[in-house]
């Protein structure tokens, strides 16, 4: 497990509710690290406590579009063109 040290004076800073700071960064954090590609839908909502529907809709509010490239995009039609 690593931990993070955040000084207090950037912690009173935090324009965030300080009863829910650090779900609040640990949101952040998980769709940060997804948008990058950093990790995948699974561990980022593992990451802020979500289950992978509502971390979809925190995607959505947050307006970061799923990572589906033309790769998966190919294995989806194939695996659909199997069933026909």
């Amino acid at each position: 497990m690593l931990s993070l040290s955040i000084s207090d004076s950037v912690l009173h800073s935090l324009k965030l509710p300080e009863k829910t700071v650090q779900q609040d960064l640990m949101k952040l954090l998980a769709v940060k690290l997804y948008e990058k590609g950093a990790l995948g839908l699974g561990k980022a909502s593992e990451l802020c406590g979500a289950s992978r529907t509502d971390f979809l809709h925190i995607l959505k509010e947050e307006r970061v579009f799923l990572n589906y490239d033309d790769e998966e995009l190919d294995k989806d039609i194939a695996a659909l063109e199997s069933f026909l």
